[in-house]
Formats: structure tokens, sequence, C-alpha cells
């Protein structure tokens, strides 16, 4: 898990775990001050845990049995005491968020599910970027910005290509794992390529896993700033960016062909893809490029790459943004 990110998860733990101890406290004030008996009997078992760590010792005292059957009868009489004013028999038991590791952040000497959700939450909040508008959804796509009569002789018409795109984009959100093949949306600007892919996070990111946003431009720069920066802080936070666009169980890739391309840039997002396809991690790559430009702008290895482990969906139509105009 990257550093940053993860900090951010247990900071977002530890102040669960403080919440919660605030609770205890105010439950144990409550039933304190309406159940005056409960706050002996507290005390009572708390000699009694005191008395067992002087045995474990060696210190002389009753013996274990003995204090472990008072005890017994103390939180019978406890829970019965709760029953009658109308409490739950556990109102005073210890608060955990994850029953699973009692907000540790650890079972098995393994990262908790629970601190795993949270790092995933903390990726998916840096989507604010493609969520922008906060209407991204499948259901607020609309076919009918796009023509039912096909533009040019033997192509689909628009609409019946993007209706298509549309059911394979939702179907694939829904279905996000590891069988999901990665995506490449190709067509002119305007077409709804971002607006789908903001659906998709929505969707994967709703069910738990971390999804990552950043357009080519921002993550060559990442890329730049890890290898050539001469200020310590900015390398840091840009190899920590690099990692989460390396690691993040979905990384939606926007604008490929709008950047500057140069030796370092093409290597990079070789490293890039190449890399996530080795980890099995999910890549959904937006361009205004058709297969050949692509070939000519970064080579045939990572258009051969694009081909051969994307599924690319054809995007067809009028630019939205003008038809929007148009209709006033």
């Amino acid at each position: 898990m990257e550093g940053r990110l993860l900090a951010r998860a247990r900071a977002r733990q530890e102040a669960l775990r403080a919440d919660n101890r605030l609770e205890e406290a105010r439950r144990r004030a409550e039933i304190a001050a309406a159940i005056p008996e409960i706050n002996d009997i507290e005390i009572r078992l708390r000699r009694h845990m005191t008395e067992l760590v002087g045995l474990a010792l060696g210190e002389k005292g009753r013996g274990a049995d003995a204090l472990e059957e008072e005890n017994l009868a103390l939180q019978a009489k406890r829970a019965a005491l709760l029953r009658a004013h109308g409490y739950p028999e556990d109102y005073l038991a210890p608060i955990c968020t994850c029953p699973l590791c009692r907000d540790t952040g650890w079972r098995d000497e393994r990262i908790c599910e629970c601190l795993t959700a949270l790092y995933k939450q903390e990726q998916t909040r840096e989507l604010a970027p493609l969520l922008r508008h906060g209407d991204e959804t499948f259901d607020a796509f609309r076919l009918d910005y796009y023509s039912p009569e096909p533009q040019r002789e033997g192509q689909r018409a628009p609409r019946d290509q993007m209706r298509t795109v549309l059911a394979v984009c939702r179907a694939w959100a829904e279905s996000f794992g590891e069988s999901s093949p990665n995506l490449l949306f190709t067509g002119a600007p305007g077409l709804g390529k971002t607006f789908l892919s903001a659906a998709i996070a929505r969707v994967v990111a709703e069910g738990g896993a971390g999804v990552a946003y950043d357009t080519v431009t921002g993550l060559l720069g990442a890329f730049e700033r890890e290898k050539f920066s001469r200020d310590s802080d900015e390398q840091n936070e840009a190899a920590s960016r690099v990692r989460q666009l390396m690691s993040c169980d979905l990384l939606i890739l926007d604008d490929l062909g709008t950047e500057m391309p140069t030796v370092f840039t093409q290597s990079a997002l070789y490293t890039l893809l190449d890399g996530r396809l080795r980890a099995g991690k999910k890549t959904i790559i937006s361009t205004n490029l058709g297969y050949e430009a692509i070939a000519e702008r970064y080579g045939a290895a990572l258009a051969s790459r694009l081909r051969g482990e994307y599924e690319w969906l054809e995007f067809l139509g009028r630019d939205i943004r003008a038809l929007r105009k148009e209709r006033g």
C-alpha cells in the first residue's frame, strides 16, 4: 500500500477508535447516574482484575477459581440490572467498529479488511476532478444527443453504437473484478468518454475497489518529478503518486495523445501500462486517436499492447457540448 494514503487511512481509523472511546465513557457516566449499583460492580470487577494480575506475578491471595466464580456472578448481576432498566446487556462492553481486529488494523499478522477498505476510500477521494459535476451516472447518460442516422455509409448509427457502449460500460462496472478486461475508449472529443469513465469509477468505487484518475499529462508529470526533481519533498510526493497509479485496482487514464511526445514519456507510459498488466490491475484509457495514430505516435510495442490487452469501444456522434449550445 502507498504510504501517504495508508497514513491517512490509519488516521481515520484512529479517529474512529477515539470516537468509540468517547462513546464508552459517555455510556459509563450515563449508567453510573442511572444505576449506581452497577458502578459498585465495576469497581469490584476492576479490583478482581488487579488480584488476578497479582496471582500471575506470584502474590498470595484468593485462588483464581474463586475470583473467576465471583466475576461471573458480578457480570450476571450487571446484565440483569441493565435489562431491568431497559438497556442491552452489552451496553457497557468495549465498542469496536471492526470486530475482526478490534480496531487495530491487523488480524493474523496481516492488514485487516477494515483498514484496506479505508485505504481504498482514500484512493477514491482523489476522484474529485473526475466526479466534479456530481451527475456522472449511467442513468444520466443521454442517448438523445446521438443521431439515429448513420454518419457514413456502412457505419452504425451513433445512437445504436452508443447504446451498445453504454450497456458494455454498465455491465463492466457492475461486474468489476479480476476477470474484467481493460478498456480503451476511442473517438472524437466531446462524445462522452470522460462521462462514462466517471460513471464507471463511481460504481466500482462504491463496490469497495480502489480507483484512481489522472490525465496522461498529469501522470507523466509525476514520473518526471520523481526522476528529475531536485526538491526531495516534491520527489517523494511524486513517487507516492506514481506508486498509487501503479497499484490501484482501477486506473482511469484520460486524454492519451494530448501530451508532448518524447522518448521519456513513451518509456514511462509503457512502463506504467505494462506494469499494471503484469500485476493484473485494470485500466481504462480514453483517447481521440485511432489505432494507426497510436502506433505512429507511440511505436509498435505500445500499440500492440493496447490492441491485444484492451477491449476497444468506439464513440460516435457529434460534439455534445456543441449540441447543447445549439439546443440552448
